[in-house]
């Protein structure tokens, strides 16, 4: 009985030292996918195929906002094409969980994407909801391997 109840202290003891290591774990996690959300997106911008290459997984699948996917050879030569061109890409919300001590995250964010004028002169704006998710692979580091993007309705004042 003595045994019983110090193996139940022992493990009441290190459970919240586990539970905080893994939290720890996540959160880095968290902040660093967070961090590199944003490089991925100037990558885009400044057409940083090198860093597009090193963040998308090879088995990424992109689905735009039209409904149109991508894998992450077609996606980055529609960069090189001038088929997805982006002037600006800012990002107005990001947030991040992380999960299997931190080998894996969701984010969901919002962005505003400014492309080159339409052929009418008129701003090329878009207003879009996404959700990435990324994994860490032990080799490569952290993966884009889903993306998928909701274009949101124009505000009008």
């Amino acid at each position: 009985m003595q045994k019983h109840f110090l193996l139940l202290a022992l493990l009441l003891l290190v459970l919240p030292v586990l539970s905080f290591a893994q939290n720890k774990k996540n959160m880095d996690a968290a902040k660093e996918v967070e961090a590199l959300e944003r490089q991925r997106f100037a990558a885009q911008v400044k057409k940083d195929y090198a860093l597009l290459d090193k963040y998308f997984g090879d088995d990424l699948i992109y689905t735009h906002s039209n409904g149109k996917q991508d894998n992450k050879t077609s996606y980055i030569q529609s960069i090189r094409d001038g088929k997805s061109v982006y002037d600006k890409i800012d990002v107005e919300a990001v947030n991040v969980r992380a999960y299997n001590d931190g080998l894996t995250a969701v984010v969901n964010g919002i962005i505003t994407i400014t492309s080159p004028p339409k052929p009418d002169g008129q701003l090329n704006i878009a207003h879009i909801k996404y959700v990435v998710v990324q994994v860490k692979d032990p080799k490569k580091g952290w993966q884009v391997v889903l993306w998928q993007s909701q274009k949101q309705p124009e505000v009008k004042s």
